[in-house]
């Protein structure tokens, strides 16, 4: 059985398709099999939510818009993948579906995925704001509770669907910097990456993302440069960003840090 289930969802949600490119990354680094696709004709505004045509073998095929539910095997467990667009309506229904394919799967841990625009800077590691519900993790991962009010989308419904059934779950906003919000995002999707590392405990590959992190890094470098006002506006970010980190580098922050990356490579 999964011991470990990992949702995104497409939109709203998924700044820079930061999220959902966690997703595709697992499914195509792993060993991963289709389960099965939520029936979209319940779920989605074909209008809003159009479907596309693809050329299979060149012949034209009609791709519809679905949630996909993957069986994704892992060096060390099995994870459910669950990605898809965010549905444009019945969310209730959408997620007490979602909710009983995960309470099958008896997964020991949800992770929820989401990507937002933010004003951190890009030169700087993207921030990912994980909370919970659950009092063992925020003991345990120093994960705060959220104390969120406002709009919210698929991914705070699906949490609290998983929440209300006794369901472990957390969610993992990584931070898109929001002048550069054209995806993709790599730096913000190895931030998420390294982050459900430290919810698995286990070391995943992150194959040639950080690379395409340190290429976005400097492509976006470069713009600045040709910019006096960009580039003036980036540093205030960074001063800034600086200053509000300074009080949580501490000694025993970093040793925490430095033995769940031990423990994850078996060191």
């Amino acid at each position: 059985m999964p011991s470990v289930v990992i949702a995104a969802f497409e939109g709203w949600n998924d700044a820079a398709d930061a999220a959902t490119g966690v997703i595709r990354h697992l499914a195509s680094t792993y060993p991963t099999e289709l389960q099965y696709r939520l029936d979209s004709e319940e779920y989605y505004d074909f209008q809003a939510t159009r479907p596309r045509v693809e050329l299979i073998d060149n012949e034209p095929q009609i791709s519809w818009p679905a949630t996909e539910v993957s069986l994704c095997h892992l060096p060390h467990r099995d994870a459910l993948l669950i990605s898809g667009p965010e549905p444009n309506m019945h969310w209730r229904s959408y997620c007490t579906s979602l909710v009983s394919a995960i309470r099958s799967a008896e997964p020991e841990i949800v992770i929820v995925l989401g990507a937002m625009l933010t004003d951190s800077p890009h030169s700087r590691p993207l921030p990912v704001n994980a909370s919970s519900s659950h009092g063992g993790l925020t003991t345990e991962l120093g994960i705060a509770p959220s104390d969120y009010e406002g709009p919210v989308g698929i991914v705070g419904v699906l949490a609290d669907a998983c929440d209300r059934v006794g369901l472990t779950c957390v969610t993992l906003w990584a931070s898109v910097p929001h002048y550069v919000a054209t995806p993709p995002s790599p730096k913000a999707t190895l931030s998420l990456l390294t982050r459900v590392e430290d919810l698995v405990d286990e070391a995943l590959d992150p194959g040639e993302i950080p690379e395409l992190a340190q290429a976005w890094e400097r492509g976006v470098n470069e713009l600045a440069s040709n910019d006096p006002d960009v580039a003036e506006y980036i540093s205030d970010l960074e001063e800034q960003q600086d200053a509000e980190e300074l009080p949580d580098t501490t000694g025993d922050t970093l040793a925490a840090e430095f033995q769940r990356y031990l423990r994850r490579r078996n060191l």
